[in-house]
């Protein structure tokens, strides 16, 4: 298991940097510098302030989902949490080190690991799903290079569509069979089921879960329409829109580098196809890789406290005196004298002949 898991982290990085050796080796090193220098103070504190309204809004759908399954999480400890965790996703391989870390201390924390891993899984499904669904809204009515793909291909498109819904209906067939066994399996059917009834679809939570995820999608195009201006774009927002969505759906391949990789080659694609410069749709989407860096920021301060906090926190190890030799009450015992009482023969009577000499006991007369 560990092997065949490491196979696919290696898997994933290589894909990663495979899609960047490929757009970099087409384009150069000019979009990825144009990147850097098209960014200035304003839009750097753009990317502060929109990413504080994203973090705080998503670490309120965390809380809603955590506290529907039954967990205390305040907002305060939720929002440096996420914090801290978008900073691990953007420095890290991967791009989900930092919501395992988040989902691993709140279950610690709450003395139930499994349900603190789960909440989080949901909180970050809730997300996926409502970026699904408005992107493949948008793709399919606005302009794109994706709607005229898809009017070239309206038999595979329909095919694609049909197999999507089967499996669909398989899957959720499937569950509905399994959770009426007394596997195992079905305990865990059965149990996901509920927490999703509970945490993402109920009256009281489902409202509160899709405000902050459709408000959590808008603070991230307003990222990718601040990149899009500083370098350079005059495209309205309707333009944008399909472009910057499928370049948030490509975000959300497993198979990047810290996030890099998918977005930059579709962006690249996506600005060609549609009438746009290639190389001005690398750049943006490099210009958003930096802003969402920057926006994370925080969470590296957050983590720099914490290990300050916990290092102090950590007893000081004084170092322990020698133990005094054990000495054995043998040797004393030895020198003290061992007195044996000798029987006294009071009742026997010694003869004694006439004119002997008395017997010699050692100068002491008898």
């Amino acid at each position: 298991m560990d092997v065949t898991r490491s196979i696919w982290t290696w898997l994933k990085l290589l894909g990663g940097a495979g899609i960047l050796a490929l757009v970099l080796w087409r384009f150069g090193t000019g979009a990825f510098l144009d990147g850097l220098r098209v960014l200035d103070t304003g839009a750097l504190v753009a990317a502060l302030g929109i990413g504080a309204a994203t973090t705080v809004l998503t670490a309120w759908r965390w809380c809603v989902v955590a506290r529907a399954l039954g967990m205390r999480l305040p907002l305060k400890d939720a929002t440096a949490d996420y914090y801290q965790a978008l900073f691990l996703n953007a420095a890290l391989p991967g791009g989900i080190l930092g919501d395992v870390g988040r989902a691993v201390r709140h279950g610690r924390d709450e003395g139930d690991l499994g349900r603190g891993v789960r909440a989080v899984v949901l909180e970050r499904i809730a997300g996926q799903v409502v970026l699904l669904v408005v992107g493949a809204a948008v793709l399919v009515s606005v302009p794109s290079p994706v709607l005229t793909l898809m009017k070239g291909n309206v038999a595979r498109v329909a095919a694609v569509s049909v197999g999507v819904a089967l499996a669909g209906v398989l899957v959720v067939a499937g569950l509905r069979r399994l959770r009426r066994g007394r596997s195992r399996a079905a305990g865990a059917a059965r149990t996901g089921m509920a927490e999703i009834r509970v945490g993402l679809l109920s009256r009281r939570n489902g409202p509160a879960v899709l405000l902050a995820s459709a408000a959590a999608l808008a603070g991230h195009l307003a990222m990718f329409m601040v990149a899009a201006r500083a370098a350079g774009s005059t495209a309205s927002l309707l333009e944008l829109a399909p472009l910057l969505l499928l370049a948030l759906l490509a975000m959300g391949l497993p198979v990047n580098v810290g996030g890099w990789g998918p977005r930059e080659g579709i962006m690249a694609w996506a600005f060609g196809a549609a009438g746009l410069s290639a190389a001005q749709g690398l750049t943006i989407a490099v210009a958003y890789g930096i802003l969402a860096f920057v926006a994370a920021a925080p969470g590296a301060v957050i983590l720099l406290l914490r290990l300050v906090a916990r290092r102090r926190e950590q007893p000081v190890a004084t170092p322990a005196l020698p133990a005094a030799p054990a000495v054995s009450p043998a040797p004393a015992m030895a020198l003290l004298p061992v007195i044996v009482p000798l029987p006294a023969d009071r009742g026997r009577r010694v003869p004694v002949r006439v004119g002997a000499r008395p017997a010699y006991s050692g100068g002491v007369a008898a």
